[in-house]
């Protein structure tokens, strides 16, 4: 049977993985260079890490049988600069980069970051199963409203995410990308 709980650092590794599935190309982007090790290897030291944009802290994962099978970013949106200023500083000591990525989110909502599924797993219901969760804990119990970014060239993610209940509330660059800012709530 399958739980969703809140994750807890011994997840990290396994948070790592599963983040990695979900933003390969813009780690890639973040440490310059298409090495996958190194960018498991930076999402690891993150998510073992308190108090940053993809630390355990922020996550939600779904389990079945001890093994943690997804993995979801979630945390308010105005806390972003904050979240995010220990991973510009890292990339800055530790792969003498210097970004500045766009502002994804902001004040007024909490914002799902990031959503990556074990490949095995994946085409299981197991990604809507975690997002009907946070929807029901954060809209449905909590009042609050969740946005996310799709890409919108990813049509099979946005139907999902618009058969949840999320509606378009503008458009964004992310990374050079065009992108569709959903909420819900």
């Amino acid at each position: 049977m399958m739980t969703i709980r809140k994750a807890v650092i011994t997840d990290a590794k396994m948070i790592a993985s599963h983040l990695f599935l979900a933003m390969e190309e813009i780690v890639y982007q973040f440490i310059g260079t298409q090495d996958p090790e190194k960018a498991i290897a930076f999402l690891l030291h993150f998510a073992a890490s308190d108090n940053n944009q993809y630390s355990y802290q922020n996550c939600w994962v779904a389990e079945e049988d001890g093994e943690v099978m997804a993995a979801l970013v979630l945390y308010i949106g105005s806390h972003l600069s904050a979240l995010r200023q220990p991973v510009i500083d890292y990339l800055e000591t530790e792969f003498s980069r210097c970004i500045k990525p766009e502002d994804e989110t902001r004040e007024g909502e909490y914002y799902i970051d990031s959503l990556g599924v074990q490949p095995d797993k994946q085409g299981k219901g197991i990604g809507t199963k975690l997002l009907q969760f946070v929807i029901d804990e954060y809209v449905n119990k909590q009042h609050q409203t969740l946005g996310l970014l799709v890409d919108e060239q990813n049509a099979k993610a946005k139907r999902l995410y618009l058969k949840l209940g999320f509606k378009m509330v503008d458009r964004k660059v992310l990374f050079g990308k065009q992108m569709e800012h959903l909420q819900i709530g």
